[in-house]
């Protein structure tokens, strides 16, 4: 508890330094939400692993905290910092399209969470994470007074309404706040459609936590209305893991895990009952917090599902990034083994003459990327 604590200090002070410059901007709305907002990262520090985050990390993400629609680039421990991108063309830039996974966590929605719940999830995959925060404005203080704390998931219509007066007050534009064609959606959602409908980007494991499960649901079904051919081609590829709350996913999704807690009633309240949970953790409540009794371990749980259900590579991001271990399965490697010699130590070398004599032979070489290994695995529809 000695690290959670520290962060969540260290976190504090640093952005006590920001009030002022955050003040410049906005001075109404920052004041009136700041309380809010530091009991919203408290909360993720008991909810999320905030232990996993540097103390550097935590001093660099303070001034955005609260930033909805932010994306940061998290790799898994000891393999450097977090990277905060304001915008999706930042997120390419910064090498955002080395992410495999895109995580969205819940709670607080704050950064210190969100960035916490992604190390979770890279630690895992052994790669690195897209991560959207969530954030905190007006439309959440509007929310929470309907019981949007207990009931979000029945209340998904309310916020993206609510999110104009956040407009009004002058919220900072980043995510993709200057995307027209979902201004209906809230801001954490439109940056998370935002992400899916780019083809620069390949993720091939799309996980949330709590209230992130909804903002994921919702971002892929309004991508679903307006591009049915980009979510089919995600849907090949794609596999889904919820932690904490079972949110209907579009029924082109199969290969869907939802995990829950045995201890989870506040999951329960916010899950569809309709949906069955594929993985029951035993002894684990909502929250994920390693330091604490009753957490859900995300590393662990989700290192257990890929290990039995492997994540598939798409041709596109073989192109980009080499096999992740326990993430990306293998593409299919031409058979021309029998036609070089073997040379000590077991492995075999290939000389240009070789290499001609094999194509010469009439071999049929397979694109990598075509073969059996890249169908997704088979799973029950969502």
């Amino acid at each position: 508890m000695f690290q959670t604590a520290f962060t969540l200090s260290l976190t504090q002070f640093a952005r006590a330094l920001s009030l002022p410059e955050r003040l410049q901007h906005s001075p109404a709305r920052n004041l009136a939400l700041e309380g809010f907002r530091q009991r919203n990262f408290a909360l993720d520090a008991l909810f999320y692993d905030v232990k996993v985050i540097t103390p550097e990390e935590a001093f660099y993400i303070s001034d955005s905290l609260a930033a909805e629609g932010a994306i940061m680039i998290v790799p898994p421990s000891g393999l450097g910092a977090l990277t905060l991108c304001e915008t999706i063309d930042e997120f390419v830039l910064r090498g955002g399209g080395n992410a495999r996974a895109l995580a969205v966590a819940g709670i607080g929605g704050s950064a210190l969470g969100a960035a916490a719940f992604a190390r979770n999830v890279a630690d895992a995959l052994d790669a690195p994470v897209a991560v959207v925060v969530s954030g905190y404005g007006i439309a959440d203080v509007i929310t929470e007074a309907f019981g949007g704390l207990f009931f979000f998931g029945h209340l998904r219509g309310l916020r993206p309404f609510l999110e104009s007066l956040d407009d009004l007050a002058g919220r900072p534009r980043v995510g993709a706040d200057r995307d027209e064609t979902t201004a209906r959606a809230s801001l954490d959602t439109r940056t998370v459609q935002a992400l899916l409908a780019d083809r620069r980007l390949s993720f091939r494991l799309l996980a949330g936590h709590s209230k992130g499960n909804l903002v994921l649901s919702a971002a892929l079904h309004n991508l679903w209305k307006q591009d049915e051919g980009r979510v089919a081609e995600l849907a090949r590829h794609t596999k889904i893991v919820t932690i904490g709350t079972r949110i209907a996913m579009p029924p082109v999704f199969t290969d869907v895990v939802d995990v829950m807690g045995e201890w989870d009633w506040f999951g329960e309240i916010n899950s569809r009952p309709f949906i069955h949970a594929d993985r029951r953790v035993p002894q684990a409540w909502h929250h994920t917090n390693t330091d604490l009794g009753g957490h859900l371990p995300v590393t662990t749980t989700l290192r257990e599902i890929l290990a039995a259900s492997p994540i598939v590579e798409s041709p596109q991001a073989a192109d980009h990034q080499t096999e992740t271990p326990g993430a990306i399965s293998e593409p299919a490697m031409p058979h021309t083994e029998a036609l070089l010699p073997p040379v000590p130590g077991g492995r075999q070398r290939a000389t240009i003459e070789m290499v001609k004599k094999a194509f010469s032979a009439g071999i049929a070489v397979q694109p990598a990327g075509s073969g059996a290994s890249d169908d997704p695995q088979s799973a029950n529809p969502h």
